[in-house]
Order: C-alpha cells, then sequence, then structure tokens
C-alpha cells in the first residue's frame, strides 16, 4: 500500500478534486448508505455520524491494508440541518432562508488505515449577502444545487455573489476540510 493512494468512498467530484489536488491517487467508491441518524443527535455531530455509518461500509468492502476516506457534509442553520434539496422549490426555499443570514457548514471524515482509525469534524461560519429572487432563480437554472448540502456551492458562481464572509477553513465549505484531514493521514500512516 502506497500512502499516496486512498480509498475515496464518495461520489463526490470536489472531494475527488480536493484529494487530487493533495497529490493522492484515488480509487473511487460510491456508496449506497441509508444516511439517516438519531432524532436525538446533536446538529453538529451529524457529519462525522453519518461519515462513521460511510465508512463501515466501506470497511466491508475493501482491505484494512487500504487507506480509506470517507465524508459528510452538512449546513446547519437554527440547528436545522439543510441537506440536498429534492427539487427546485425546496433549493430555493433553503436559498431564501439562508438569505441575508449565517449559518455553519460541518463536514465529518472519517479515515481509517492498517486498524487505527480517526474521525474529525471541521466547522466553518458562512456568511450570505441578502439575495434577490432573481439571483436565486438564476443560480438554479444555470448550476446544479441538487448535489449540494444547503442548495449550494461556494466554488462556483454563487460563491462569487452570494457569500459575504467565511469563518474557517474554505475547503471544508467546498466538502472536505483539506487542511485537518492532510494532517489526520500523515498521523494514522506514522502509527
Amino acid at each position: 500500500m502506497e500512502a499516496n493512494s486512498i480509498v475515496l468512498g464518495s461520489g463526490s467530484p470536489r472531494r475527488k478534486q480536493l484529494l487530487s489536488e493533495l497529490g493522492f491517487q484515488l480509487e473511487i467508491v460510491a456508496l449506497d448508505i441509508d444516511e439517516s441518524y438519531p432524532n436525538n443527535l446533536a446538529s453538529r455531530e451529524v457529519a462525522s455520524f453519518v461519515a462513521s455509518k460511510k465508512m463501515d461500509a466501506l470497511k466491508k468492502l475493501k482491505a484494512d491494508t487500504e487507506l480509506l476516506l470517507t465524508a459528510d457534509t452538512t449546513v446547519v442553520f437554527s440547528n436545522q440541518i439543510l441537506g440536498k434539496p429534492f427539487d427546485e422549490k425546496n433549493a430555493k426555499e433553503m436559498l431564501e432562508l439562508l438569505s441575508g443570514e449565517k449559518h455553519i457548514v460541518n463536514t465529518g471524515v472519517a479515515i481509517s488505515f492498517n486498524g487505527n482509525s480517526e474521525t474529525l469534524s471541521c466547522y466553518t461560519e458562512v456568511e450570505f449577502n441578502q439575495l434577490s429572487l432573481e439571483q436565486i432563480a438564476y443560480y438554479i437554472s444555470n448550476f446544479n444545487p441538487f448535489d449540494k448540502a444547503g442548495s449550494y456551492g461556494i466554488q462556483d458562481w454563487f460563491g462569487l455573489v452570494g457569500i459575504k464572509s467565511i469563518n474557517g477553513s474554505y475547503t471544508n465549505v467546498v466538502g472536505l476540510p483539506t487542511d485537518e484531514t492532510y494532517k489526520a493521514i500523515q498521523r494514522l500512516i506514522k502509527v
């Protein structure tokens, strides 16, 4: 096993791109799992809980000697989790809700290698500009909000016009906190 090879249990093109930019060779394993979580679980713990569920599923498919990584990202507004929108109306509702407000983006990352594992969570506060209905409609029509928690991608047009400020990791909002993830990988491969 080379330390620069990762089995990524995610179909996210953004996670794939970020890990590739870190210099890792990737094997992609798209997981189809139940991403539900207990109702009494604190909203800040949901992403790491789901990332751990994904890791459990990935470990059933891949050897323990491989470097495995799974992740999940949630958008939390007023202790309410905003997942991926299921249709245009739902995307519009989410973006209207976040307009002019602050929210938390939380990514949970689970990493496993040679019987050792680590789970981490990263939190970034994002503040939206006040959005017009025309901007929201344009974004939904011209970009793909349907595979993104909270209905937006900071790395695309929306990030250029819709974000007032961020406090924390930018790559966390994209879908993977690269600094924290890289450090955790280095710790695990040196154990």
